[in-house]
Protein backbone atom coordinates (compact mmCIF):
# COMPACT_ATOMS: atom_id res chain seq x y z
CA UNK A 1 0.00 0.00 0.00
CA UNK A 2 1.17 3.65 -0.94
CA UNK A 3 1.78 5.92 1.61
CA UNK A 4 -0.52 9.27 1.44
CA UNK A 5 2.89 11.71 2.30
CA UNK A 6 6.34 10.73 0.70
CA UNK A 7 8.01 14.07 3.06
CA UNK A 8 11.71 14.44 2.23
CA UNK A 9 14.91 16.99 1.74
CA UNK A 10 16.95 18.14 -0.67
CA UNK A 11 20.41 15.89 -0.66
CA UNK A 12 23.72 16.18 -1.15
CA UNK A 13 24.60 14.30 -4.06
CA UNK A 14 28.79 14.00 -2.49
CA UNK A 15 29.64 10.58 -3.68
CA UNK A 16 27.26 10.11 -6.48
CA UNK A 17 23.38 10.08 -7.01
CA UNK A 18 22.98 6.32 -5.27
CA UNK A 19 24.44 7.25 -2.21
CA UNK A 20 22.06 10.81 -2.33
CA UNK A 21 19.24 8.31 -2.52
CA UNK A 22 20.77 6.03 0.53
CA UNK A 23 21.27 9.36 2.45
CA UNK A 24 17.87 10.43 1.75
CA UNK A 25 16.38 6.67 3.44
CA UNK A 26 18.63 7.03 6.08
CA UNK A 27 17.10 10.04 7.30
CA UNK A 28 13.92 8.65 7.56
CA UNK A 29 12.49 10.07 3.67
CA UNK A 30 10.51 8.78 1.45
CA UNK A 31 11.35 11.24 -1.42
CA UNK A 32 14.20 13.57 -1.91
CA UNK A 33 15.57 16.53 -4.16
CA UNK A 34 19.28 16.39 -5.99
CA UNK A 35 21.12 18.70 -7.87
CA UNK A 36 21.91 16.66 -11.02
CA UNK A 37 25.48 19.07 -11.67
CA UNK A 38 27.11 21.70 -10.34
CA UNK A 39 23.60 24.25 -9.34
CA UNK A 40 25.55 27.16 -9.93
CA UNK A 41 26.89 26.56 -13.62
CA UNK A 42 25.19 25.28 -16.82
CA UNK A 43 28.18 23.06 -18.04
CA UNK A 44 27.19 19.67 -19.18
CA UNK A 45 27.60 16.80 -16.89
CA UNK A 46 28.30 12.67 -18.15
CA UNK A 47 26.97 10.96 -15.18
CA UNK A 48 28.33 7.77 -14.23
CA UNK A 49 25.96 5.05 -15.91
CA UNK A 50 26.38 2.59 -13.44
CA UNK A 51 26.36 5.07 -10.53
CA UNK A 52 22.28 6.33 -12.02
CA UNK A 53 21.21 2.92 -12.59
CA UNK A 54 22.33 2.01 -9.13
CA UNK A 55 20.31 5.08 -7.64
CA UNK A 56 17.10 4.48 -9.56
CA UNK A 57 17.41 0.73 -8.65
CA UNK A 58 17.63 1.68 -4.81
CA UNK A 59 14.29 3.95 -5.03
CA UNK A 60 12.57 1.43 -6.22
CA UNK A 61 13.58 -1.32 -4.15
CA UNK A 62 12.98 1.09 -0.93
CA UNK A 63 9.76 3.39 -2.90
CA UNK A 64 11.39 6.75 -2.42
CA UNK A 65 10.86 9.67 -5.47
CA UNK A 66 12.93 11.94 -6.27
CA UNK A 67 12.80 14.88 -8.52
CA UNK A 68 15.96 16.75 -9.62
CA UNK A 69 16.80 20.57 -9.38
CA UNK A 70 17.69 22.28 -12.10
CA UNK A 71 20.98 24.86 -11.37
CA UNK A 72 19.53 28.47 -10.66
CA UNK A 73 21.47 30.25 -14.00
CA UNK A 74 18.87 28.45 -15.28
CA UNK A 75 16.18 31.34 -17.22
CA UNK A 76 13.76 30.67 -19.47
CA UNK A 77 12.19 33.48 -19.67
CA UNK A 78 15.36 35.76 -20.68
CA UNK A 79 15.12 33.90 -24.04
CA UNK A 80 18.20 35.17 -26.07
CA UNK A 81 18.36 38.22 -24.10
CA UNK A 82 21.64 37.30 -23.40
CA UNK A 83 22.62 35.95 -26.81
CA UNK A 84 21.98 32.86 -29.11
CA UNK A 85 25.13 31.30 -27.79
CA UNK A 86 23.88 31.93 -24.10
CA UNK A 87 20.46 30.81 -24.62
CA UNK A 88 22.06 27.46 -26.29
CA UNK A 89 23.54 26.38 -23.50
CA UNK A 90 20.43 26.87 -21.59
CA UNK A 91 18.64 24.24 -23.31
CA UNK A 92 21.25 21.92 -23.65
CA UNK A 93 21.66 21.79 -20.17
CA UNK A 94 17.65 21.61 -18.99
CA UNK A 95 18.36 18.34 -21.63
CA UNK A 96 21.58 17.34 -19.94
CA UNK A 97 19.22 17.20 -16.57
CA UNK A 98 16.33 15.87 -17.98
CA UNK A 99 18.63 12.48 -19.10
CA UNK A 100 20.33 12.57 -15.68
CA UNK A 101 16.77 12.81 -13.84
CA UNK A 102 15.49 9.92 -16.44
CA UNK A 103 18.69 7.73 -15.77
CA UNK A 104 17.99 8.34 -12.06
CA UNK A 105 14.56 7.55 -12.15
CA UNK A 106 13.36 10.64 -11.31
CA UNK A 107 9.74 12.39 -12.13
CA UNK A 108 11.30 15.63 -13.48
CA UNK A 109 13.35 18.57 -12.97
CA UNK A 110 12.45 21.66 -11.36
CA UNK A 111 12.98 25.18 -13.41
CA UNK A 112 12.34 28.22 -11.72
CA UNK A 113 9.53 29.85 -13.84
CA UNK A 114 12.35 32.66 -14.56
CA UNK A 115 12.08 36.87 -15.07
CA UNK A 116 12.96 39.18 -17.96
CA UNK A 117 13.21 43.14 -17.54
CA UNK A 118 11.09 44.82 -21.11
CA UNK A 119 9.06 46.79 -22.60
CA UNK A 120 6.67 44.43 -23.69
CA UNK A 121 4.92 42.23 -20.88
CA UNK A 122 4.61 39.18 -22.98
CA UNK A 123 7.70 38.99 -23.99
CA UNK A 124 8.94 36.91 -21.57
CA UNK A 125 5.97 34.35 -21.47
CA UNK A 126 7.02 34.16 -25.00
CA UNK A 127 10.12 33.48 -24.39
CA UNK A 128 9.25 30.53 -21.34
CA UNK A 129 7.08 28.87 -24.08
CA UNK A 130 9.91 29.02 -26.36
CA UNK A 131 12.46 27.21 -24.51
CA UNK A 132 10.19 24.53 -22.95
CA UNK A 133 9.26 23.56 -26.75
CA UNK A 134 13.45 23.72 -27.86
CA UNK A 135 13.87 21.45 -25.48
CA UNK A 136 10.95 19.28 -25.43
CA UNK A 137 10.94 18.94 -29.10
CA UNK A 138 14.70 17.14 -28.81
CA UNK A 139 12.93 14.95 -25.39
CA UNK A 140 11.80 11.96 -25.52
CA UNK A 141 12.06 10.13 -22.04
CA UNK A 142 9.31 10.28 -18.89
CA UNK A 143 11.14 12.77 -16.39
CA UNK A 144 9.47 16.17 -16.78
CA UNK A 145 9.94 19.74 -16.75
CA UNK A 146 8.25 20.73 -13.19
CA UNK A 147 8.00 24.96 -13.78
CA UNK A 148 8.02 26.40 -9.69
CA UNK A 149 6.16 29.23 -8.25
CA UNK A 150 7.91 32.53 -7.90
CA UNK A 151 7.95 34.61 -4.61
CA UNK A 152 8.07 37.50 -6.85
CA UNK A 153 11.57 39.01 -5.25
CA UNK A 154 12.20 39.73 -8.77
CA UNK A 155 9.19 40.91 -10.32
CA UNK A 156 5.71 39.64 -10.53
CA UNK A 157 6.32 37.11 -13.40
CA UNK A 158 5.68 33.35 -12.25
CA UNK A 159 3.51 34.33 -9.04
CA UNK A 160 0.14 32.91 -9.95
CA UNK A 161 -0.85 29.49 -10.98
CA UNK A 162 -3.06 31.29 -14.29
CA UNK A 163 0.37 31.51 -14.98
CA UNK A 164 1.52 28.46 -14.78
CA UNK A 165 -1.58 26.83 -16.32
CA UNK A 166 -1.42 29.17 -18.95
CA UNK A 167 2.75 28.38 -19.84
CA UNK A 168 1.42 24.73 -19.81
CA UNK A 169 -1.29 25.13 -22.05
CA UNK A 170 0.17 26.49 -24.63
CA UNK A 171 3.44 24.06 -24.85
CA UNK A 172 2.76 21.63 -27.52
CA UNK A 173 4.22 19.37 -25.22
CA UNK A 174 1.95 19.74 -22.53
CA UNK A 175 1.82 16.32 -20.99
CA UNK A 176 5.71 16.58 -20.38
CA UNK A 177 5.08 19.66 -18.22
CA UNK A 178 3.98 19.71 -14.59
CA UNK A 179 4.46 21.99 -11.40
CA UNK A 180 6.82 22.12 -8.89
CA UNK A 181 4.56 24.43 -5.81
CA UNK A 182 6.91 26.01 -3.34
CA UNK A 183 4.97 27.04 0.06
CA UNK A 184 7.16 29.63 0.54
CA UNK A 185 7.28 31.46 -2.75
CA UNK A 186 3.04 30.87 -2.88
CA UNK A 187 2.89 32.55 0.56
CA UNK A 188 5.42 35.39 0.11
CA UNK A 189 3.53 36.09 -3.20
CA UNK A 190 0.28 36.19 -1.66
CA UNK A 191 -0.95 32.95 -3.59
CA UNK A 192 -1.85 31.09 -0.21
CA UNK A 193 -2.86 32.83 2.97
CA UNK A 194 -0.67 30.09 4.84
CA UNK A 195 -3.85 28.72 6.93
CA UNK A 196 -7.20 27.70 5.61
CA UNK A 197 -7.42 28.67 2.37
CA UNK A 198 -10.30 27.83 0.29
CA UNK A 199 -10.26 30.08 -2.19
CA UNK A 200 -6.78 28.69 -3.13
CA UNK A 201 -7.79 25.33 -3.62
CA UNK A 202 -10.62 26.25 -5.45
CA UNK A 203 -8.98 28.02 -8.14
CA UNK A 204 -6.01 25.18 -8.26
CA UNK A 205 -9.36 22.92 -9.18
CA UNK A 206 -10.76 25.45 -11.79
CA UNK A 207 -7.57 26.32 -13.56
CA UNK A 208 -6.89 22.38 -13.70
CA UNK A 209 -3.33 23.44 -11.70
CA UNK A 210 -3.81 20.39 -8.91
CA UNK A 211 -4.29 17.93 -12.31
CA UNK A 212 -0.13 18.79 -12.99
CA UNK A 213 1.17 18.91 -9.85
CA UNK A 214 4.29 16.78 -9.42
CA UNK A 215 6.20 17.98 -6.46
CA UNK A 216 6.03 20.54 -3.30
CA UNK A 217 8.38 22.07 -1.70
CA UNK A 218 7.34 22.35 1.70
CA UNK A 219 9.21 25.47 2.95
CA UNK A 220 8.19 27.80 5.67
CA UNK A 221 8.76 31.96 4.92
CA UNK A 222 10.98 33.98 7.59
CA UNK A 223 8.99 36.67 6.72
CA UNK A 224 5.51 37.78 6.98
CA UNK A 225 2.95 36.63 4.06
CA UNK A 226 2.50 39.28 0.74
CA UNK A 227 6.68 40.67 1.05
CA UNK A 228 7.72 38.94 -1.73
CA UNK A 229 10.74 37.93 0.10
CA UNK A 230 12.27 34.28 -0.95
CA UNK A 231 13.49 33.16 2.45
CA UNK A 232 13.21 29.90 3.52
CA UNK A 233 12.97 28.61 7.32
CA UNK A 234 12.26 25.16 8.73
CA UNK A 235 8.65 23.83 8.74
CA UNK A 236 6.58 25.39 11.95
CA UNK A 237 9.20 27.99 12.78
CA UNK A 238 8.13 30.53 10.13
CA UNK A 239 5.33 32.91 9.54
CA UNK A 240 2.97 30.24 8.04
CA UNK A 241 3.62 28.28 11.22
CA UNK A 242 2.38 24.95 12.09
CA UNK A 243 -1.42 25.01 11.76
CA UNK A 244 -0.88 26.31 7.81
CA UNK A 245 1.45 22.96 7.19
CA UNK A 246 -1.48 20.77 8.80
CA UNK A 247 -3.91 22.04 6.80
CA UNK A 248 -1.82 21.95 3.53
CA UNK A 249 -1.22 18.23 4.15
CA UNK A 250 -4.80 17.45 4.72
CA UNK A 251 -5.61 18.32 1.28
CA UNK A 252 -6.19 15.41 -1.17
CA UNK A 253 -3.91 17.70 -4.27
CA UNK A 254 -0.43 17.47 -1.60
CA UNK A 255 -1.07 13.68 -1.02
CA UNK A 256 1.10 10.61 -2.78
CA UNK A 257 3.81 13.48 -4.41
CA UNK A 258 7.62 14.65 -2.95
CA UNK A 259 6.45 17.03 -0.18
CA UNK A 260 10.76 18.13 -0.16
CA UNK A 261 12.23 20.52 2.80
CA UNK A 262 14.87 23.03 1.17
CA UNK A 263 15.72 24.31 4.61
CA UNK A 264 18.89 23.93 7.24
CA UNK A 265 19.17 20.20 8.45
CA UNK A 266 19.08 19.67 12.36
CA UNK A 267 21.80 19.38 14.66
CA UNK A 268 22.99 16.04 13.69
CA UNK A 269 23.14 17.21 9.69
CA UNK A 270 19.52 15.66 8.79
CA UNK A 271 16.19 16.80 8.29
CA UNK A 272 15.21 13.26 10.47
CA UNK A 273 13.61 15.87 13.04
CA UNK A 274 11.76 17.54 10.87
CA UNK A 275 10.27 14.43 8.33
CA UNK A 276 9.52 13.25 11.77
CA UNK A 277 7.46 16.09 12.93
CA UNK A 278 5.71 16.80 9.77
CA UNK A 279 4.82 12.93 9.37
CA UNK A 280 2.79 12.97 12.62
CA UNK A 281 0.88 16.53 11.41
CA UNK A 282 -0.09 14.61 8.28
CA UNK A 283 -1.34 11.39 10.14
CA UNK A 284 -3.32 14.43 12.61
CA UNK A 285 -4.49 15.17 10.13
CA UNK A 286 -6.22 12.19 8.34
Amino acid sequence: MKPDWYLGAHVSTRGGFYKAAQRAREAGALSFQYFPKNPRSLALKMPDASDAEACRDYCADHHLISIAHSPYPVNPAAGTSRGEAAYALMVASLLNDLEIAEACGSVGIVVHFGHLRSSDPLEGYKNIIGCLDAVLDRWTGKAKILLENQAGDHGSMGTTLEEMVQIRSLSKFPERVGFCLDTCHAFAAGLWNGGMDEILLDKGVQLGYWDALCAVHLNDSRYPGGQRKDRHTRVGTGYIGELGFRWLLGQRPFQHIPLIMETEPGSDGTHRADIRKVREWAEASR
